[in-house]
């Protein structure tokens, strides 16, 4: 018959692939039902004192959303203003409350599956949605700012995640610090506070809104650059990527393929190559759809969300950096619950070295030299970071971290001078790897510290004068004694030189010490052979220039520099075990502090 000669032509059959459409189109009773369902599935956690939480600095939130009233305290929603209120009036903070906690709600309602949230939420109104933020006075945004972070501090003591996606509507700065970004590294170091308290901050990197720069993708990326206060040295700045491609809508194709950049995200390939290479990392922010004559938002191709008018739907959609933001907030958050001890560096660190690039970015911005993977960098970040890659070592592939500090500078009679270097020990499985001989193998090394900025506007020029310090890293050479590799260490640090000129050839790392050290999260990756990296054994970290040396009189030259050096190692799937031979060593993993001779 024909239906058999129809079925015999057919090789598979599929269910048509659903997207946030499908629930936003929904009637608000049949969204109810599966809010209901999702709510029967959630592992709430306890408000203890362990528990971390992610402090939404937005345009407020409404807490009565049936998915969020059970995370969200009332006691927890402040607002930087009185007479702004607390509530979401705009539909902004609302969605980002819930891709912060349940991440893109498409995929949690789509299974059936347990979801364990490990994090509950705060909430500050940073903006009423009324003009109040954008063109307006850098000084006054950064006064809004602290006031919106010391708010709920003064209520409580607790382990968070600060995370704003609220940012200057231009990108009047081009990656020089200004007023309000040089609040969020002072935030965020705490310097001269007495107990330090640190603070993790994860900043939107600002979106291209322009449609008719969505037109012209991908080139319209290298034009619009981050927006203020994404250049803050200190802060993890998010860009955002997309994996959404499927569209119902017969005339319109997505503008990116899947892997792209989204292309709302924003770059700072125009900045001076002496600021810090951002954005940090890439998450999902979704896509837009264009039809040769102009392009628009299609909520098939966004994160599906909490939306502010519950009464009148409790789902909507939500995208760009924004939505990107919130879920880097709460990798931040679930990688704190895991590692409650792991200091705010650590956890930025921990983000940035799980990242990797997609196939496509590498298409889209192909690298070959170490000034190519700038550029790189530069658009995609390090790429799109893997939770299980923070969380876990394997086999064949581990990480090591190492929390540690060292004093960068000392007062002498001559002056202030370099003072301290510290010299770690990598327990590298050296048998196994020399047993791999000729294999490649490759080590990432992510070095996470937070600055103090200039006091003094003059700083804001120059990458020397603008943080209290630098830190940099450097690694044994195969071929090299110990303290060949010392002395030419201690020639860098004292004479504020690149330790190019005193190193020699570095073409095993990516980036290598001409791209790697900008602003204060510094990262590259070594490729070799496994006979080489068994010789290499030592990573040193050791000072730069910064003011706490230069400004003498405000008498900061003996302040302590703390650190997170997080080195992994990966070599092809093989029979030859490396995790075990460390997990034997690493108790002896000690940084020894060295004196830096003059």
């Amino acid at each position: 018959c024909i239906r058999d000669r129809f079925l015999n032509c057919v090789a598979e059959l599929r269910r048509a692939k659903e997207t946030a459409e499908f629930f936003t189109n929904l009637s608000v009773s049949d969204q109810h039902l599966w809010a209901d369902d999702l709510l029967t599935r959630i592992t709430i956690p306890e408000t203890d004192h362990d528990v971390p939480y992610v402090c939404l600095l937005d345009s407020g939130l409404n807490r009565a959303h049936p998915l969020l009233a059970p995370l969200i305290h009332e006691n927890d929603v402040h607002t930087v203003r009185e007479d702004w209120g607390t509530d979401d009036r705009v539909n902004h903070g609302t969605g980002l409350a819930g891709i912060t906690l349940f991440g893109d709600l498409f995929d949690a309602m789509s299974t059936q599956d347990n979801l364990p949230v490990s994090h509950r939420l705060e909430s500050v109104k940073l903006y009423s949605g009324q003009n109040d933020t954008g063109a307006g006075d850098a000084y006054e945004h950064a006064y809004l700012f602290s006031q919106a972070v010391t708010r709920p501090e003064i209520m409580h003591t607790r382990r968070r995640v600060f995370s704003s996606a609220v940012t200057a509507t231009d990108y009047r700065d081009f990656g020089r610090p200004s007023a309000w970004s040089s609040m969020v590294d002072a935030l965020a170091a705490d310097y001269g506070s007495e107990p330090l308290y640190p603070r993790l901050f994860v900043l939107s990197a600002g979106n291209i809104t322009d449609r008719a720069h969505w037109m012209a993708y991908p080139a319209s990326l290298s034009l619009n650059q981050i927006h203020d206060p994404g250049q803050a040295w200190n802060a993890l700045t998010i860009g955002a990527y997309t994996t959404k491609t499927t569209l119902d809508e017969p005339e319109f194709q997505p503008v990116a393929a899947e892997g792209s950049l989204s292309p709302f995200t924003s770059t700072s390939t125009l900045w001076e190559s002496v600021w810090p290479l951002k954005p940090d990392v890439v998450f999902e922010g979704g896509n837009a759809g264009a039809n040769g004559a102009f392009a628009d938002c299609f909520a098939s191709l966004e994160l599906l969300t909490t939306d502010a008018r519950h009464h009148r739907r409790l789902l909507s959609t939500t995208n760009a950096t924004s939505a990107a933001s919130a879920l880097a907030a709460r990798m931040a958050a679930t990688l704190m619950a895991t590692y409650p001890e792991l200091r705010p560096e650590t956890i930025r660190g921990l983000i940035t070295h799980s990242a990797r690039w997609t196939e496509q970015m590498l298409e889209m911005y192909p690298a070959r030299t170490q000034a190519e993977y700038a550029t790189l960098i530069r658009h995609c970040g390090w790429g799109v970071p893997d939770l299980s890659l923070a969380v876990w070592s394997r086999g064949n592939s581990l990480a090591l971290i190492e929390e540690s500090s060292l004093t960068p500078y000392c007062s002498t009679r001559e002056g202030v001078k370099t003072r301290e270097m510290n010299l770690h020990a990598l327990p590298w499985p050296t048998e196994e790897l020399l047993v791999l001989q000729n294999t490649p193998v490759e080590m990432r090394v992510t070095l996470s510290y937070f600055i103090e900025p200039n006091p003094s506007a003059r700083g804001t020029g120059s990458k020397f004068s603008y943080p209290s310090h630098r830190l940099r890293f450097a690694m044994k050479r195969p071929t090299e004694p110990l303290e060949a590799f010392r002395a030419r260490i201690n020639a860098a640090a004292e004479t504020n030189e690149a330790v190019s000129s005193v190193s020699g050839s570095d073409s095993n790392w990516l980036l290598g010490y001409r791209q790697r050290h900008k602003g204060s999260l510094h990262q590259d990756i070594w490729r070799g052979t496994a006979a080489e990296l068994a010789n290499c054994g030592y990573i040193a970290v050791f000072p730069g220039q910064g003011w706490w040396k230069t400004r003498r009189a405000l008498e900061r030259y003996d302040s302590e520099a703390r650190y997170s050096l997080i080195v992994s190692l990966h070599v092809p799937e093989t029979n030859v075990d490396l995790l075990t031979p460390v997990q034997i060593k690493v108790d002896t993993l000690i940084a020894s502090q060295i004196e830096i001779t003059s």
